[in-house]
């Protein structure tokens, strides 16, 4: 296993953390505004940040172990030529896809910190550190869906939950 390779698993784990976590803060939230009517300041936005964060830093490894939606009635029925033609153009729309928005991500990112924004909540996060999530996540994408474009110009056809690493 690469050491690209261990962190995105790495981040897979810290991204369940982070699932685990917002469900923790939503819950606690609810049982503090309804049963003892003191709600937080900051449940709601901390889960938000963490969804956020969670859902961005998993792509990778989901992308890597194909476990993200995937309609193979066509593409299971071509030759193997074909289904790698098919899994490599796909990778390579990935690509282009995470590449675009790491670029925009970046900017928003970029331009948020260098203003200074903040939510406007109670709480008054700066919005940076959840805009960040947006090009760090895109990045560590776009290198995943190029190792596996390149699998699949090696020829390698990979199974659901079967990365080969």
């Amino acid at each position: 296993m690469t050491a690209f390779s261990r962190f995105v698993t790495a981040l897979a784990w810290i991204a369940a953390a982070l699932f685990v976590a917002a469900g923790v803060m939503l819950t606690y939230e609810v049982l503090a505004r309804y049963f003892f009517v003191r709600p937080t300041i900051w449940a709601a936005e901390l889960s938000q940040a963490c969804l956020i964060w969670g859902s961005l830093i998993a792509a990778p490894w989901a992308l890597r172990e194909r476990r993200h939606i995937r309609i193979t009635a066509v593409t299971g029925l071509l030759p193997r030529r074909g289904q790698l033609a098919a899994d490599l153009f796909a990778m390579l729309a990935v690509a282009v896809f995470s590449g675009a928005v790491l670029a925009y991500g970046w900017w928003i990112f970029f331009d948020s910190f260098e203003r200074g924004r903040t939510t406007g909540s109670m709480l008054d996060l700066p919005v940076w550190i959840v805009e960040l999530a947006m090009p760090f996540g895109m990045a560590v994408l776009l290198a995943q869906a190029l190792i596996e474009a390149a699998r699949a110009a090696r020829g390698e056809i990979v199974a659901e939950g079967e990365h080969g690493e």
